[in-house]
């Protein structure tokens, strides 16, 4: 049986995810893979006359059921053609079954998803990755349209680019919790957004991908944070070859959700880099810590995610072993873009690229 990704491509109105699947189809067909282009199942229910506007409360809910049963089915479908083929497959998914939770009550969606014989948790596990690409309404106003999509409700206007700014946050919120969720910033340069999107897949498929220095940003927190995914995050670094980077996360959120995550990471120059992400379950968890580096400690911190003017910004508060460091980190912003960096923080130091503050070397402080 070949290697079979499954990627799901979601975000907001007008994020540029039909540009970004003939990008990715081109980019990785060159690679040597077949690339399969699941449609987007809720447009084929809209263009075929249902209407997510409908004051028929009970049609409603029929056609969310619908969407999330025949996402299901086309999915699976897909996977069966990926099995008998002879090179590697990347099956990417023009949203996924967990954005339509965004769009529907929460005690309807536990119902079709029980329904459907599903769980939330069981969904986030069908896919390899999840890259949100956050909508133009959201820090990029100047490049909304409704043009390219005629099934598109949020209009280009005030009231609009609010309820696109709102489903984008939803939609964010839906996929919070599977381990490979990459939020897409909007860019100055759409191609810099695009070129965010193959280097998240590449890293899934285990593709070389440049080496990009994160912008980070030693911060002080000076007012309330608006809309943010909270986390506690454990880090422990295992022993690793030299030239690798061997990570053990362990990620909590409220409701008791917990992901853990093992990630490796090889140089291969210096210019380009390894990187790979597996999800692990409680127990093996639980040996891989006997693995443990002794010369690190663990980390712990806390991890405030957000999106501002289309920039997605994540802030750790450090718990263990300092306790008095507060460091922002932005993905995905070039290095000649501005940061638009958010009125409730105060930034006392650019560290980018300050090994320093590597949570690596952080993790040497015992």
């Amino acid at each position: 049986m070949p290697e079979i990704k499954k990627i799901v491509l979601t975000g907001g109105p007008c994020a540029g995810k039909t540009t970004a699947l003939v990008k990715i189809t081109e980019y990785f067909s060159g690679f040597g893979y077949k690339v399969f282009n699941v449609p987007e199942v809720p447009t084929i229910y809209s263009t075929a006359g249902w209407n997510y506007l409908t004051p028929n409360r009970d049609l409603y809910y029929q056609g969310e059921r619908a969407i999330l049963e025949t996402q299901l089915a086309l999915e699976d479908q897909f996977v069966h053609l990926a099995e008998v083929c002879t090179k590697p497959v990347l099956i990417v998914c023009d949203r996924g079954t967990m954005d339509i939770s965004a769009y529907i009550r929460p005690e309807e969606w536990e119902e079709i998803t029980r329904m459907a014989g599903t769980s939330p948790s069981e969904l986030h596990e069908r896919y390899d990755a999840v890259l949100h690409l956050v909508s133009a309404a959201d820090g990029a106003e100047q490049y909304y349209t409704t043009a390219t999509n005629a099934t598109r409700y949020e209009q280009a206007n005030e009231e609009g680019l609010r309820i696109a700014r709102e489903l984008d946050k939803k939609v964010i919120k839906a996929w919070t919790g599977h381990p490979h969720l990459r939020v897409i910033n909007n860019h100055d340069d759409f191609e810099n957004k695009l070129n965010r999107v193959l280097n998240e897949i590449a890293k899934v498929v285990g593709l070389p991908q440049p080496v990009q220095d994160e912008r980070i940003f030693r911060v002080r927190i000076t007012g309330e944070i608006p809309e943010c995914s909270e986390s506690l995050i454990t880090q422990t670094y295992l022993v690793a070859e030299p030239g690798s980077e061997v990570r053990l996360r362990r990620r909590e959120w409220s409701g008791g959700k917990v992901v853990n995550v093992h990630r490796s990471k090889k140089r291969l120059s210096d210019t380009e880099v390894i990187e790979t992400e597996r999800k692990v379950d409680n127990n093996l968890y639980e040996q891989m810590l006997q693995q443990a580096d002794p010369y690190r400690s663990t980390i712990k911190k806390r991890r405030q995610s957000f999106i501002w003017k289309g920039q997605f910004f994540e802030i750790d508060t450090f718990l263990e072993p300092v306790h008095d460091l507060v460091m922002m980190e932005t993905k995905g912003i070039a290095a000649q873009e501005p940061v638009k960096f958010p009125p409730f923080i105060e930034v006392l130091e650019d560290v980018t690229g300050n090994s320093r503050y590597l949570n690596y070397n952080i993790a040497l402080n015992r």
